[in-house]
This record gives C-alpha cells, sequence and structure tokens, in this order.
C-alpha cells in the first residue's frame, strides 16, 4: 500500500524562478481526471504553513499560455488538500496609473482568449458567480503584506503566445484596463469552480505596445524583468502566507452550497 500524499493547504502557481520558494520541498506526482498538470508538485514549508508549489509552464517552460491544461493544475491542487491559491504572474501595463516593476494586485478580469477549456462542467446546469473574479480576503492579505503593492484594476487576458499588436493595446487601455496578460484566464474562474480561493500577484514587467509610440515589448524584455524581481516577489509572497485569512466561509467556496454539482471536487462531500 503506497503511502498518502503530503498535504497543503496554500498553493502557489507562478514561474520556474519559484522552485526555491519553498523549504524541504517533496514532489508528488498527481493524476487527474483531465490528464496530467503542467509538472510534478512541491510541498514544503513556507511561513511555518504547507504549501504546495506548481510550475505553471512546467519545469522547463514547456507548455507555451494556450497549451497549458489549466483544469488539470487546478484539481490537483484541490485533491492535495489546497483551499487558497495565490498566482503571481508577469504582465503588461496599459495605463500610467502602473509602470514597470510595480506588483498588482487586480480586481478585475477581461477574457480575450479563445479555443481554451475554461470549465469543469460539462453537463447540466451550474452556473459558478464571477462577478468577481479573485478573493477578496486574499487580495486584502497580499496588499496588506507591503504597501508598495497597488491594489485594483482590469487585467484583459489574451490568447498569445504572441504579443498584441498596438492597435490591439491601445483599444484595451481604451476600455480603462489596466493590465494585459497570457495566463489569468481559465485559470481564475477554473479555481472557483473548484471552489478554491484565488487571487493574481502581478508584477509590471513592461509598458505594452501601445503605451508609448515607436515602443513595443519583447519576450527578453520580460523574462529579464521577471527575473529582477523574483527575490522580492518571493518575499511578498512568504510574507502573504503567514498572513492568510482562514478560507472557513469564504464565498468563493460557499457559492456552491446547495448545488448539485456536476463535476467532481476532490475531497469535497457536496
Amino acid at each position: 500500500m503506497s503511502a498518502p500524499s503530503p498535504r497543503a493547504e496554500v498553493a502557489v502557481i507562478g514561474g520556474s524562478g519559484f522552485y526555491e520558494f519553498l523549504d524541504d520541498p517533496v514532489g508528488v506526482t498527481v493524476e487527474t481526471p483531465y490528464g496530467a498538470p503542467s509538472g510534478q508538485i512541491a510541498i514544503g514549508e513556507a511561513a511555518g504553513r504547507r504549501v504546495a508549489f506548481l510550475p505553471r509552464h512546467g519545469a522547463g517552460h514547456e507548455y507555451p499560455p494556450h497549451r497549458i491544461n489549466y483544469r488539470a493544475n487546478l484539481w490537483a491542487l484541490a485533491s492535495l488538500g489546497v483551499r487558497q491559491v495565490l498566482a503571481p504572474c508577469a504582465v503588461g501595463g496599459l495605463r500610467p496609473e502602473v509602470a514597470p516593476g510595480d506588483v498588482v494586485v487586480p480586481d478585475q478580469l477581461v477574457d480575450r482568449t479563445s479555443g481554451r477549456l475554461q470549465t469543469y462542467v460539462e453537463t447540466g446546469a451550474v452556473h459558478a458567480p464571477f462577478a468577481d473574479p479573485y478573493c477578496p480576503r486574499l487580495s486584502d492579505a497580499v496588499a496588506a503584506a507591503d504597501p508598495a503593492v497597488k491594489r485594483g484594476g482590469a487585467m484583459v487576458v489574451i490568447e498569445g503566445p504572441r504579443f498584441s499588436t498596438r492597435a490591439e493595446s491601445q483599444s484595451y487601455a481604451a476600455q480603462g484596463w489596466t493590465l494585459v496578460n497570457m495566463t489569468g484566464h481559465p485559470e481564475a474562474v477554473l479555481a472557483r469552480e473548484m471552489r478554491l480561493c484565488y487571487s493574481a500577484v502581478a508584477l509590471v514587467t513592461d509598458m505594452d505596445a501601445g503605451v508609448e509610440e515607436g515602443e513595443g515589448v519583447g519576450q527578453a524584455e520580460v523574462f529579464a524583468a521577471f527575473a529582477r524581481n523574483i527575490e522580492r516577489l518571493k518575499g511578498l509572497l512568504v510574507r502573504v502566507v503567514g498572513e492568510l485569512p482562514d478560507p472557513a466561509g469564504c464565498g468563493c467556496s460557499t457559492w456552491a452550497d446547495g448545488i448539485e454539482l456536476t463535476y467532481q471536487i476532490p475531497g469535497d462531500a457536496s
């Protein structure tokens, strides 16, 4: 009989630079009804709590944004006992209230992806509320951990893997949207369907193509900016993990109370 998998109540979904985020990590391979997640999940200690880390793009960044198995990723975390998810990500800035190097906790999401599997619902009538896509309790905790963190704004998620045209970027900015990203959807809505608290932690790596004439954004610039800020993000996340509120009673989970779900949530009696 195999030993039970280690458990965690908090998860971080991030890039490869976060592998050293945990103390004494143990790798866990999880099988899901939706196929394999992006990679092995590491479970270890951070701020005195058991935390799971999942590499969003895989151990070697082998999965581009549109090929990530988001359904497997969120199901795998839920199967390990996770109830709260922190999701650091690289974003482009669209408006002058943000600048490269800023950390932003958005409060709205706009989906401009296409063709991604974005729900666990395959039959029946199950409609998750998503007017407020991010957990306010988690967002409050992130903002409280560092006075420099900016709170609020809409993050538009594009299909990728290409960056926006200048006209697209200008259009997003004209709508009043603050950030642009390629991985925030369907990650957030699948967390909601899994009854998990979820908050994006967005690092602005560049100002997107339409902000200033003559400028654009390239992969090398984005990767370099994220690498420069990785230690800062790790420190922020450790502080947040140590101060996370009790998830009990949060609307991210209670929305499904009394609803007959037509998909499996691991460990959920409902």
